[in-house]
């Protein structure tokens, strides 16, 4: 066991806008490292077979994506603190002894990637509106709480999925029906959008920006296209604007330190490899 080469990779469905292998090749190449990264597209019903499954071929942990985030806690046989506060995993390690752990590093490349496209902001200074009640949603309301966010806005087209996560974070998050979203933005000092809306291949972004003030920060989890929708309308209506491949090049940084060993270091080269994939 011990000469194979280790192995890693995505999971999600769909995969194939992923720009992870990209990265982690990147990565690999960089720091002379033996292995490979790749991508899965696996169906939720296949789920729980394919993760038991990898371990066998030589994979030593995967991220997981939409739609698997909440799902991948059941197949694990530990969670980490922050994965159960979150309630949503996008790691999975498949450890020595045969058990598989489940993490949640969402929330460290969210803080990583806002802090740096938006030097001196802090959740706890103002109101944050989020759009979206997934898995990554889970992962940036607890990485906003722990920043110090007592006022945060949540709406998703689904309410009840919305209600879960009020549930789950106690007063801190309030619900805001989906049709009132482009009301509750007016006096935020962040807007997170979580959802696949904007991205390429799925639904259009149509949620009202009107009431969009210039100082509020705009960040958007989708990186295909690098320019999303919500953020060209945001960045017309002056506000400092993230984009999201911060987040995935960041929240890759542990996950890669736990496949291969070495911690690595998040620059342009990272970014252009990544942009370069596209």
């Amino acid at each position: 066991m011990t000469d194979r080469l280790p192995l890693a990779g995505v999971i999600g469905r769909p995969i194939g806008h992923s720009r992870s292998p990209a990265l982690h090749r990147h990565w690999l190449a960089r720091y002379g490292l033996p292995g490979d990264y790749t991508a899965f597209e696996v169906a939720e019903d296949d789920l729980a077979e394919v993760v038991r499954m990898l371990p066998k071929m030589g994979v030593v942990g995967v991220n997981v994506t939409v739609p698997h985030k909440v799902a991948a806690l059941a197949i694990a046989d530990r969670v980490t603190d922050r994965a159960t506060l979150v309630g949503a995993a996008n790691l999975l390690i498949f450890q020595a002894d045969g058990r598989i752990l489940a993490d949640n590093t969402d929330g460290y490349g969210f803080l990583a990637n806002i802090r740096a496209g938006a030097p001196g902001w802090s959740a706890g200074s103002g109101p944050v509106a989020v759009l979206g009640a997934g898995g990554a949603a889970r992962g940036v309301i607890a990485a906003l709480i722990e920043d110090g966010a007592t006022d945060i806005r949540l709406a998703n087209r689904t309410r009840t999925k919305a209600e879960a996560l009020h549930r789950a974070f106690g007063n801190k998050v309030q619900v805001v029906d989906w049709h009132h979203a482009g009301e509750m933005i007016g006096d935020v000092q962040t807007l997170v959008n979580t959802t696949t809306m904007g991205m390429t291949g799925a639904a259009e972004f149509r949620l009202p920006l009107d009431a969009l003030r210039p100082e509020t920060v705009v960040t958007d989890i989708v990186y295909t296209p690098l320019r999303t929708p919500l953020l060209e309308r945001a960045e017309a209506a002056g506000c400092v604007t993230v984009d999201g491949l911060g987040m995935l090049l960041h929240q890759a940084v542990p996950a890669f330190e736990r496949f291969f060993g070495t911690r690595p270091e998040v620059d342009d080269a990272a970014r252009q490899a990544v942009l370069s994939d596209a």
